[in-house]
């Protein structure tokens, strides 16, 4: 039997170096569509996210010589997309071993570059070259330097199709365009919007009357049923596995915690910028848990932490790379932002991150139920960065109110607005959105809508007419809207 360790001499001591049987006995364990020529059951048996559909284009193209960086937080799928990324090149015709899967979080492959990697996957496949190859490279956050590495491979080997994933999507992102300019093409996988939740569970059909040409959601079929699943997506619905899987249906809270939240705040954010304590880290993100949807500022973060401001803003910046949160600023009652951005609010980019954090919601939890179903609307549009840089909140001077979400263009006008409440009072006294009333006087918007827990209609605010509807049909059109828009 050949030995799985050699010894090589450094100086004076004599360091055991991993064979070359083990990286190709672990390659191949990791690879098992080399063998059996189709990738495992446990992922093409799963149902693709809509996103595969806009994916697998890139992936796929040799034709443009550039690596595609697939982003997203922790858990939405993409290993799995990954994976049946290569089952379907092999359904089109490449030859399985053609397609190489190596992650760099696994421990044999800590020490190694790119360029390694991509000579021992030659060696265990006995490919004579990477012309024609679709090489995956995934959890590369891990990898110092990454960035510099990739572009030096896509330069080197034309006809070679390379494909790299991360849950650092910040970080990512900012290196991807630091270093890879006109070489890597961005591609951001979110958590799952309601309109992706009810489409995997095939829930849309049966709850939803939809137009025939996009999709679009025009009514329910049964408005309790509809909520029911609205609120299980507040609870553990932004993620593929919590959803499809009744074990961790079962128990969401503890999935989301233990392989969402603390890899992230104990794991990946400390490895990526050095954070030394990891506790205070940990209590501020459990603090803007609490406070989603709500205003804060760092004035009353730091009072309340006792951490110094500075420290604070960094931190929200890396929880901000993570993708747990966003922040959104405000403008005033005309639309003009503030030359201080002393106030603002921070979102959950998903709000099954809260029942993690601080345990289920039910449907008579009025009180936190406000703050999550705003969540669960803002983090619709956060698939999208086009929109995200137009969406804010307004404050109305002397302390009048506020409105939720204002759509504010380039020349500062205000184009629409939405009222987020997760009641049915105000569509039966519309005169009680006093802030609302006051806010249209004042910029005329073309569009205004207030959700409704049950109800639909229209009414009219002072000048303005006003849509009232369903929470749930709001949040999934604007799902349904974006990817078609993506399409």
């Amino acid at each position: 039997m050949a030995d799985l360790f050699s010894e090589r001499l450094e100086g004076r001591r004599t360091v055991r170096v991993i064979s070359d049987d083990i990286i190709e006995k672990k390659l191949n364990t990791i690879n098992p569509h080399w063998g059996r020529g189709a990738v495992d059951e446990e992922y093409s048996r799963l149902p693709r996210r809509k996103y595969f559909q806009l994916f697998y284009p890139l992936a796929s193209n040799f034709k443009v010589r550039r690596a595609v960086v697939l982003m997203g937080p922790r858990r939405v799928g993409k290993t799995v997309m990954l994976f049946q990324t290569i089952g379907e090149l092999i359904s089109n015709g490449l030859k399985a071993t053609s397609a190489a899967y190596m992650s760099l979080d696994e421990p044999l492959f800590y020490s190694m570059s790119l360029e390694v990697l991509c000579e021992k996957y030659c060696k265990a496949t006995k490919e004579k070259s990477l012309d024609g190859k679709v090489i995956i490279f995934d959890e590369i956050q891990y990898l110092k330097n990454w960035d510099v590495q990739l572009k030096v491979l896509v330069d080197r080997h034309k006809h070679t199709k390379f494909l790299v994933s991360g849950s650092a999507a910040g970080a990512l992102k900012r290196q991807s365009h630091e270093s890879g300019a006109g070489r890597f093409t961005d591609f951001m996988l979110p958590p799952l919007t309601f309109c992706e939740y009810l489409e995997l569970l095939d829930l849309a059909p049966k709850l939803l009357n939809q137009e025939r040409a996009n999709g679009k959601a025009v009514s329910s079929k049964n408005i309790e049923s509809l909520n029911r699943e609205f609120l299980n997506y507040l609870n553990y619905g932004g993620f593929p596995e919590a959803i499809m899987n009744p074990a961790i249906r079962a128990n969401p809270a503890k999935f989301i915690q233990q392989d969402i939240i603390d890899k992230v705040l104990l794991r990946d954010l400390p490895s990526i910028y050095g954070i030394e304590d990891i506790q205070e880290l940990n209590r501020l993100f459990k603090y803007l848990t609490y406070q989603t949807g709500n205003e804060i500022s760092y004035e009353k973060l730091s009072q309340s932490s006792g951490v110094a401001k500075n420290t604070i803003k960094r931190y929200m910046e890396y929880l901000e790379a993570a993708y747990l949160i966003k922040i959104v600023t405000r403008v005033d009652e005309t639309g003009k932002t503030f030359k201080r951005a002393n106030f603002f609010k921070v979102y959950l980019t998903n709000p099954s991150m809260y029942a993690a954090t601080y345990g289920l919601v039910d449907a008579e939890d009025n009180e936190t139920l406000g703050g999550l179903v705003e969540t669960a609307v803002f983090s619709q549009w956060m698939h999208d960065p086009g929109w995200m840089r137009n969406l804010y909140y307004a404050k109305l001077a002397k302390n009048r109110g506020e409105v939720d979400i204002v759509f504010v263009d380039e020349s500062f006008k205000i184009q629409w607005c939405l009222e987020v409440k997760w009641s049915d009072a105000y569509f039966d006294k519309p005169g009680k959105l006093v802030s609302l009333k006051r806010f249209c006087e004042i910029n005329s918007p073309k569009n205004v809508t207030v959700t409704t827990k049950t109800k639909s209609g229209e009414a009219t605010i002072g000048k303005s007419k006003v849509s009232f509807k369903e929470t749930a049909i709001v949040c999934f059109n604007i799902g349904n809207t974006l990817m078609n828009d993506k399409k």
